[in-house]
């Protein structure tokens, strides 16, 4: 990106932002948002900084656009990127998963993580991937592939479609659930008491999956921190049991699960430290 292009850009998004602290640390945030989203994997060896939530990826690699058993979204994004465990999860998953059809891959990370324009408050380490629940019978074409259909899988009354939803989506989220390496997966609400309505015989993998809002077309796994990256930051541990208690039938009551998301919540304005550099300067 020209320079003088690239300042205009910043500017921009400087007199729109709320004023909050000194206006060089804004700027320094504003600078690390866009070069997360324009500047090429950082070199060296792959690491995830940070939370999922304020962080950022040095060593990024890129999950091919398809292969057996997955396809990528909206490749133009450039959100296909994360550590080298997530790509090597995605792969063993959408293999496992085959005979249900080709698994759809949205959102990852950007080459070098940090905070994305639109659309996410989290997904900013390598560890994050948005997958639909549609799966695909055949291979997408350029325009499906540009411009996937994302239907909710749900009714206005918080009911599974039964043309959207059936046991190969049931069976999708065992697979991905049931993995080890899987730290925690976001679904709707909605879509969480179904699975608690509904699994029998082995509940243990429910544990992993936890209510938040939206989560209506796809859901998004977070797998655990890479061994040995000891600037990432985990989430809170899971509560024990499979998570079809109280706490989900607080989202229903209230209605929160029917809650639909304007964007991604907001984290600090400065990236930590280490992302300082990796955010702030393109690939030589």
């Amino acid at each position: 990106m020209p320079v003088r292009v690239r300042q205009a850009v910043l500017l921009a998004l400087l007199l729109a932002a709320p004023v909050q602290g000194f206006a060089a640390d804004l700027l320094n945030a504003l600078e690390g948002r866009l070069a997360g989203l324009s500047a090429g994997p950082y070199p060296g060896p792959s690491h995830a900084i940070g939370s999922a939530a304020n962080g950022c990826l040095s060593g990024g690699q890129s999950m091919p656009q398809s292969g057996p058993g997955w396809e990528v979204l909206r490749p133009s994004r450039n959100r296909y990127w994360g550590t080298p465990e997530l790509i090597e999860f995605l792969k063993e998953r959408a293999g496992r998963a085959h005979g249900l059809g080709t698994i759809l891959i949205a959102d990852m990370a950007q080459p070098r993580g940090g905070r994305m324009p639109s659309g996410h408050g989290s997904h900013q380490t390598g560890v994050d991937v948005d997958i639909l629940y549609r799966l695909a019978d055949k291979p997408l074409s350029d325009k499906d592939r540009a411009e996937p259909v994302m239907d909710s899988v749900l009714t206005d009354k918080g009911a599974l479609i039964a043309a959207q939803w059936g046991p190969k989506q049931t069976e999708l989220l065992r697979i991905f659930a049931s993995d080890s390496r899987v730290e925690r997966i976001f679904v709707n609400p909605a879509i969480k008491l179904a699975m608690c309505k509904t699994t029998k015989g082995d509940r243990s993998w429910l544990r992993r999956l936890r209510p938040w809002w939206g989560h209506d077309e796809h859901f998004h796994v977070r797998i655990a921190c890479p061994a040995g990256d000891v600037d990432c930051v985990s989430g809170p541990p899971l509560p024990e049991g499979d998570g079809c208690g109280e706490e989900l039938m607080s989202w229903i009551r209230n209605g929160a699960w029917a809650v639909k998301p304007t964007g991604g919540a907001r984290g600090p304005s400065l990236p930590p430290l280490a992302c300082r550099e990796i955010l702030g300067k393109k690939q030589p």
